[in-house]
């Protein structure tokens, strides 16, 4: 089985991707963080887990999702299941796979996994929340897709194989796309992005602009939207804001600015192009 969140649909893709290959369940943590989370495990049954990375972490939904997993197994005397973990990035991880780890040994359901393998896949850029970030080209985009196609079939042949770690530490860590300076941007700036930068205050709405469309509500994934069709969208200060941008993004008339940190950005989903070319 396979556990994704996504804000802007990468992580979708790639999961969704991965599934195609190695016929692994799907589950949004988004839907179900919402129920009991419990899952049962058949024999010999692998764990993956695909998600963004978030100011160079774990986003908090994954990491709330990891505590209250619960994961039970058919087997009498179970042994330790296959475990992946797959992170897509505008630009690099840092420590967040180190992170991830660390998480997972914390939690109960650490117990029953065994990280064997990890990957990092450069996506299009979504962040757009400080000066000077802003979307990819449309050339960009399709070349980093391009490039993700074929990361990706190589990383399931792998899931499949079943690979397990080398030298002490996951297949594949040595490859991950950690990045410049890594402990300084997983840790002190890291924390300044939790501490000040994912929040949904800045949020607000060009009432000129803005169509009730409702799309900006059903697409945040934490239900940190009021609002819907004929609404105007209120933010709900509910301290559950991912500041993942997908109502930003997914607004048709770029009715949703971010401060004055937005204003004259680009906007990117995945298949966004494919959405226009449909209206």
């Amino acid at each position: 089985m396979i556990f994704y969140f996504s804000g802007t649909g990468n992580s979708q893709w790639a999961a969704k991707t991965l599934a195609l290959q190695t016929q692994d369940e799907l589950y949004s943590i988004a839907e179900i963080i919402k129920t009991d989370c419990t899952f049962q495990l058949k024999k010999g049954e692998q764990v993956g887990f695909v998600f963004p990375v978030h100011g160079w972490r774990v986003p908090r939904i994954v990491r709330v999702f990891l505590q209250k997993l619960k994961l039970t197994d058919e087997e009498d005397q179970p042994l330790k299941h296959h475990c992946f973990c797959l992170m897509t990035a505008g630009d690099t991880i840092a420590k967040a796979m180190e992170r991830f780890q660390q998480h997972l040994h914390e939690v109960p359901i650490g117990r029953m996994l065994e990280l064997d393998l990890v990957g990092s896949v450069i996506m299009p850029e979504s962040y757009v929340g400080l000066p000077g970030m802003d979307v990819d080209t449309k050339e960009k985009e399709l070349e980093k897709k391009q490039a993700a196609e074929i990361y990706l079939r190589d990383f399931g042949k792998k899931i499949i194989q079943k690979l397990k770690e080398d030298d002490y530490k996951p297949c594949g860590w040595k490859e991950l796309t950690v990045g410049p300076l890594p402990w300084f941007f997983s840790v002190p700036v890291g924390g300044f992005f939790e501490r000040f930068l994912i929040t949904d205050k800045p949020f607000h709405v060009d009432h000129q602009r803005c169509v009730k469309c409702g799309i900006c509500a059903n697409v945040c994934p934490v239900a940190d939207i009021k609002g819907g069709l004929g609404y105007e969208p209120e933010w709900l200060h509910n301290k559950k804001c991912l500041t993942c941008f997908a109502c930003y993004h997914h607004c048709p008339h770029h009715a949703i600015e971010y401060g004055k940190r937005t204003v004259k950005k680009g906007q990117y989903f995945y298949n966004r192009y494919k959405v226009k070319e449909n209206i």
